[in-house]
């Protein structure tokens, strides 16, 4: 059974910096990504990394500000966010992707191709 547990989050001013952590256990993982929810919108993607780490995706809003990694000996990705907004506030969601599919950019950015989740975590930047 396949378990993801992030930690991490919490309240920053503005302009300060949070590390969220997902622990993943029970099978074997891939690509890896974190989506986000705010208030009253719908799901995002925030970024994505490969099996390897050599390849990462941003959505443009975090580009030169979050960067996303992972240890593999540890089955644990990151996320760290620096320079952070009010706008990023929201629950941070870290997923892994089906095993049947590659590790793209494209099959990355895409929640439907994504097969657990964990529960959750709460990022609030206040101004």
């Amino acid at each position: 059974q396949v378990q993801l547990v992030e930690s991490g989050g919490g309240l920053v001013q503005a302009g300060g910096s949070l590390r969220l952590s997902c622990a993943a256990s029970g099978r074997f993982f891939s690509g890896m990504g974190w989506f986000r929810r705010a208030p009253g919108k719908d799901s995002e993607f925030v970024t994505a990394i490969d099996r390897s780490g050599s390849s990462t995706y941003y959505t443009d809003s975090v580009k030169g500000r979050f960067t996303i990694s992972r240890d593999n000996a540890k089955n644990t990705v990151y996320l760290q966010m620096n320079s952070l907004k009010p706008e990023d506030t929201a629950v941070y969601y870290c997923a892994v992707v089906r095993l049947s599919l590659p590790a793209l950019g494209v099959i990355l950015k895409d929640s439907n191709n994504y097969d657990a989740w964990g529960q959750g975590t709460q990022v609030t930047v206040s101004s």
